[in-house]
């Protein structure tokens, strides 16, 4: 009785010393296949057009003074000069309100990461009474214009004696409620299972938080900085009005206060705005990552 060989699914066929070839690839597939997405075609347009201002801005800082009012206007100036920021330097503190932003933002910075982080976490896995209420009641400041809160705030740091000093800048950004949201959200994207693996080991509930969920935390936490950076960084209206000190001036604010009291000298100001945007795109390449990760919610899933 004669035994049909089974039919086996196809493979590569193998040549007379036994190598297997793999089957080529169409050429329509290989026509198909790019070394990077096809949305790049779409984002790099885009990104070098948002990348202009800042180009021209830089380009303007070294340009010379008499090419800078020319029309039209050249893109490339016809010779680079750094007059702009010599005298920046001689004829303002920009050193001074460069060390006090510094200051400002370092403090906001580490009081947003351990406030925000404490409270997020509280509203996301403590139960205690009122907890919906008052995470409601937080998340309705946001709705509150700041500029309802600015006379009764001058008042409150008028009386407590904060008026024209640094601490003036740093108290209003000791906390916020966009920090306590996001924390809190993603903390919630966290398996509770591992805090509870924590808690049958004999862990303390603080004793948790700083050991396992902070380290899953690190990308809700560097996006949480860059934001407080971006707004206590480039914070004007506050510290225009609580503010009248020269010595507590802030980087915004003595730019402001810089062109105001003279004509305004274009490459002197750009020159400024460089030494004011150059740490925020720093510091934002240096935690990109972590931010593409928090906005993507790449914490562990449950």
């Amino acid at each position: 009785m004669s035994v049909e060989a089974p039919i086996l699914p196809s493979t590569p066929l193998a040549n007379a010393g036994g190598v297997v070839h793999p089957p080529a690839p169409s050429a329509r597939a290989r026509r198909r296949k790019l070394p990077f997405s096809g949305w790049h075609f779409l984002l790099v347009p885009v990104a070098f057009l948002f990348l202009l201002p800042f180009v021209e801005m830089f380009l303007t800082s070294v340009e010379p003074a008499s090419e800078i009012n020319k029309f039209p206007p050249a893109f490339i100036p016809s010779h680079f000069t750094l007059d702009g920021y010599q005298k920046l330097f001689e004829q303002s503190d920009i050193l001074h309100w460069l060390l006090n932003t510094a200051i400002v933002s370092a403090s906001a910075i580490a009081s947003h990461l351990v406030l925000c982080s404490l409270a997020g976490y509280g509203f996301a896995r403590l139960k205690f009474p009122g907890r919906s209420f008052g995470f409601l009641a937080i998340l309705a400041t946001i709705m509150v214009p700041t500029q309802l809160l600015m006379i009764p705030t001058y008042i409150m740091f008028a009386r407590l004696g904060l008026v024209d000093h640094l601490s003036a800048a740093i108290v209003p950004w000791l906390a916020s409620a966009f920090g306590i949201f996001l924390m809190r959200q993603f903390f919630l994207s966290l398996p509770a299972e591992l805090e509870e693996a924590g808690l049958i080991d004999g862990c303390t509930r603080l004793q948790v938080f700083f050991r396992i969920v902070l380290p899953l935390a690190k990308p809700a936490l560097a996006t949480l900085a860059i934001f407080t950076l971006l707004g206590s960084w480039n914070d004007l209206v506050w510290p225009l009005i609580a503010i009248n000190n020269d010595h507590a001036f802030t980087l915004q604010l003595g730019l402001t206060n810089f062109q105001g009291t003279r004509r305004t000298e274009w490459s002197l100001l750009m020159a400024g705005n460089v030494i004011a945007t150059l740490p925020l795109i720093l510091f934002f390449l240096a935690a990109q990552k972590q931010f593409v990760a928090t906005m993507t919610f790449a914490g562990l899933k449950g």
